[in-house]
């Protein structure tokens, strides 16, 4: 997948996911067609995001640092994922129905992601980077790529291959 470190990585996506949204945001009064296709690219690419980081990273963290997972940093991430996911939902179905008109979940979600990939990004993933020897950070990313994408190709609970109106 990557010789980059795990924080690298990880920011890297976030970077890529927020100009996903943000050409949404640009598009959807203008073309929805193409903010559709911005905003499909980015809801599939923050679930699997999200989905790597609970089956894969946290795991690894807890297991590396001693830190039980219900309790620590990676509980608050996956409380954090899901008000995310809350949002996204609603959001969603939205932009299924082709409705401009989601200025306050927009602003909702970018919140909570701004907080939260703040964190990740300045404590999670610089703690993982520290914990975790370069050698194994190749097995961490190689057990992401191995995660199978149903995990993360539907949303709200429709598959995406299926659902092309969103």
């Amino acid at each position: 997948m990557t010789e980059k470190p795990i924080s690298s990585y990880f920011e890297a996506d976030h970077d890529r996911l927020d100009l996903l949204f943000q050409q949404f945001q640009t598009d959807k009064r203008r073309d929805y067609g193409k903010a559709k296709n911005n905003f499909r690219a980015f809801i599939r690419g923050l679930k699997r995001h999200i989905v790597w980081e609970e089956d894969v990273l946290f795991p690894a963290f807890e297991s590396l640092s001693g830190m039980p997972a219900d309790a620590g940093p990676t509980e608050v991430m996956r409380q954090e994922h899901r008000m995310i996911g809350e949002v996204l939902e609603v959001l969603h179905d939205k932009v299924r129905r082709a409705d401009p008109g989601s200025d306050a979940e927009e602003a909702s979600l970018l919140q909570i992601l701004g907080n939260h990939n703040m964190k990740e990004e300045n404590i999670l993933y610089p703690s993982i980077d520290q914990l975790v020897p370069p050698q194994e950070a190749a097995g961490l990313f190689l057990a992401m790529e191995m995660v199978p994408e149903e995990r993360y190709n539907s949303c709200c609970g429709h598959s995406h291959a299926h659902d092309e109106q969103a």
